[in-house]
């Protein structure tokens, strides 16, 4: 399973390895791959749970705008 990932408030690699870190840290999730020019997470795993998702980037300190299939 895949899920895109569109997140507001990051501005540079240290936001982009926080927001990843927090994103490999939900239940389910194999993989995080962020990227600071898209402003985007691509997110690989087993029963990602979107309010899961939504929360781990809020606690590092970020917005998700939408979330994709």
């Amino acid at each position: 399973m895949r899920k895109l990932l569109k997140i507001e408030g990051m501005s540079c690699g240290h936001c982009v390895m926080h927001v990843q870190s927090a994103l490999e840290d939900v239940p389910g999730v194999k993989s995080a791959k962020v990227d600071l020019l898209e402003r985007s997470a691509m997110v690989e795993g087993e029963n990602l749970d979107d309010q899961a998702l939504r929360a781990a980037v809020a606690d590092a300190g970020y917005k998700v705008v939408s979330i994709m299939p």
